[in-house]
């Protein structure tokens, strides 16, 4: 066992000479028997064990087993207690999933304050073939069905390569100490309905149903890996990054939106699922206008382009200001100045710098969003016009038109920031003084 724990570890290039391993031990069977090969294997250098305050004293009764094993081995012991319960409710999550985020999250902040390299978590190969069949019957892509990595980032699972009866075996012939999580054998538990009784009844038809499956995901792992790569290139051509937000050109796109499992992997940086594909394919195919949200994005079809944004921009924000030197504290002005010295030549071309008549200008001014029925006098002209008109003339997209800030004055709108002023409080040869102001781009 051992001597296949270092080869497997080995050969998938786990670990380096000299990094230090943090091994994750809830204390049972398997993450106990990784311990004890990393120990012999001299790897090992720290433990770490979440309590995840779930199964009352059988929980406690697990922590005083994992700590009594690092203190004879004379081993750096980390512990943490987790509300588990309560950060699911309040997220709005499985207890299954709220686990996971809490444990990962710590064993990162463990492995970064205390100088470990890696993480080392008891995963083994019918974990894997477990976690294949649940994504299956869940709904999955194709990176769903190529099963647990043996690495990824800072986390390797060097258990992988063992099955859970090899397990078994080994800790009784090394009479390794271990607890039993008796929640491990409630089958309300999806995965304990698949692990007592779907792989059961499969292995009637093969025994060696649990490698076959594994093997298989490799195999899907094989064409998972052409497949994100041919979506790495058509993500490179298709999409660009410009002030914060993605544009995908549509036209580029029209070629592969007959295969759905190309689009997902292009988007999945952003958010996209396996149950949303199907409607960004509509969304791109569409009309201008139409929207979809993401978890983590929202898609806007503008013309020949997809917007994709990293949230939903919410509720005009209004931001009140007293005085000339609030002004110029401003977040979302780069420069404030004010000019004595007035003369044609302080008026400027570039959209982003406004320069108005400060006598005009009635403090407090508002900086908010636009709001339907805003109105204002465009720079040289003398009648007024909507700024939703303003907008269709200008042929802004939706995003650009929810981004759009406006500073208000008097109730009167002095300046669309970044756009263009508002004729009433232009630079005239009665100025005095002039105001200044450049937005950020």
């Amino acid at each position: 066992m051992l001597e296949d724990f270092l080869k497997y570890i080995s050969e998938k290039k786990l670990t380096a000479k000299g990094e230090k391993v943090l091994a994750a031990v809830s204390g049972g069977i398997d993450s106990m028997v990784m311990a004890d090969l990393l120990l012999k294997a001299g790897l090992l250098k720290g433990i770490a064990h979440c309590n995840f305050s779930l199964r009352g004293k059988e929980s406690d009764k697990d922590e005083i087993h994992v700590r009594r094993y690092a203190r004879t081995h004379n081993m750096a012991f980390h512990s943490i207690r987790f509300s588990t319960a309560d950060y699911a409710k309040e997220k709005g999550i499985s207890i299954e999933m709220a686990a996971r985020e809490l444990r990962y999250s710590w064993f990162e902040k463990i492995r970064n304050e205390n100088g470990y390299d890696l993480v080392a978590v008891a995963h083994n190969l019918n974990d894997n073939a477990e976690t294949l069949l649940l994504n299956l019957t869940r709904g999955t892509g194709i990176a769903g069905l190529a099963g647990m990595k043996p690495s990824g980032g800072r986390i390797i699972r060097p258990m992988l390569f063992a099955s859970r009866e090899r397990i078994q075996d080994y800790a009784l012939e090394n009479r390794i100490s271990y607890r039993e999580d008796r929640t491990n054998s409630d089958i309300r538990i999806t995965r304990n309905k698949i692990r007592h009784m779907i792989l059961p009844l499969m292995k009637e038809i093969n025994p060696s149903v649990v490698s076959s499956i594994v093997e298989t995901a490799g195999r899907v792992e094989e064409a998972y890996l052409l497949i994100s790569d041919h979506a790495e290139e058509i993500r490179k051509f298709t999409i660009r990054h410009e002030k914060g937000n993605w544009y995908a050109s549509t036209e580029k796109l029209k070629p592969f939106l007959g295969n759905s499992t190309l689009i997902l992997e292009v988007f999945k940086p952003y958010g996209i699922t396996g149950n949303l594909v199907g409607d960004l394919v509509r969304l791109i195919s569409g009309r201008t206008g139409g929207q979809i949200f993401s978890e983590s994005h929202r898609f806007m079809k503008n013309r020949a382009e997809l917007i994709i944004t990293d949230k939903f921009i919410g509720e005009a924000e209004r931001t009140k200001i007293a005085g000339p030197e609030e002004l110029q504290k401003c977040r979302f002005f780069k420069s404030v100045r004010i000019e004595t010295a007035v003369s044609p030549g302080l008026i400027q071309a570039d959209p982003l710098t406004a320069c108005l008549d400060f006598n005009r200008i009635v403090f407090p001014v508002v900086i908010r969003k636009w709001e339907p029925g805003d109105y204002f006098h465009p720079f040289g002209m003398n009648g007024k016009k909507k700024l939703s008109d303003y907008f269709i003339d200008r042929k802004f997209s939706r995003l650009r038109k929810e981004k759009t800030l406006v500073m208000e004055t008097d109730g009167k709108i002095a300046w669309i920031i970044g756009e263009r002023i508002d004729n009433r409080f232009r630079i005239s040869s009665t100025t005095k003084k002039a105001l200044i102001i450049t937005a950020l781009s």
